[in-house]
């Protein structure tokens, strides 16, 4: 029986606008930004913090400065003080909360690993939601991006997730053989849905 929905897409391919219609449809909980608000109390930061860490890499330069930090500490009876926000560490907690809310049930989670974290759970729908490069832009234009922005962020935001992925997951991204349903999302958003609902009911038919 389906009981999570684990939403991974493409920036600008309508991945959190297409989650929305999927739990409003099912009454199910919408892991989106409330996903990002439990990491960061769990980190005991602000949200914009978790945010610019989570489904990125650390840059070079905080690797360094944070591997600096550790050294410093070594041996150091305050060791256990040194509490880093870092990509790695935003990670773990991400793990813990998803899993929490995989064993809950009834949601739709965007993003953040969750495709990976639950590759192995039954009870877990698996898509991967993407789209033309123009279609992205065209979708990010009318969340009132400027066409230079737009195009920037299409191309810079998926490489990050890509580099995310490779470097804690060991996977290219996006792995497709993880993924029950990959969808162009340029069909429309009520239509990707009720693909999802689809097959989330053959799924379970199939299952009982």
């Amino acid at each position: 029986m389906i009981r999570i929905v684990a939403i991974e897409r493409e920036y600008g391919s309508g991945g959190g606008e297409i989650a929305q219609l999927l739990a409003t449809h099912l009454g199910w909980r919408l892991w989106d930004q409330s996903l990002t608000e439990e990491i960061a109390k769990l980190a005991e930061c602000p949200k914009a913090v978790v945010q610019l860490r989570e489904e990125r890499t650390d840059p070079l330069y905080y690797r360094l400065f944070k591997s600096f930090l550790r050294g410093s500490y070594e041996g150091s009876l305050n060791a256990h003080k040194l509490k880093l926000v870092d990509s790695e560490s935003i990670l773990k907690m991400t793990e813990r909360v998803v899993q929490k809310v995989a064993k809950d049930g009834n949601s739709v989670i965007v993003g953040r690993g969750s495709q990976q974290f639950l590759r192995n759970n039954g009870d877990t729908l698996r898509v991967f939601l993407y789209a033309p490069r123009e279609a992205k832009v065209r979708r990010l234009l009318a969340r009132g991006k400027s066409q230079n922005e737009a195009e920037q962020l299409v191309d810079s935001v998926d490489r990050e997730r890509a580099d995310f992925i490779d470097k804690y997951f060991h996977h290219a991204w996006p792995q497709r053989d993880i993924y029950h349903l990959m969808v162009n999302t340029a069909i429309g958003d009520a239509a990707v849905v009720q693909m999802i609902l689809d097959l989330a009911q053959q799924l379970n038919a199939t299952s009982q």
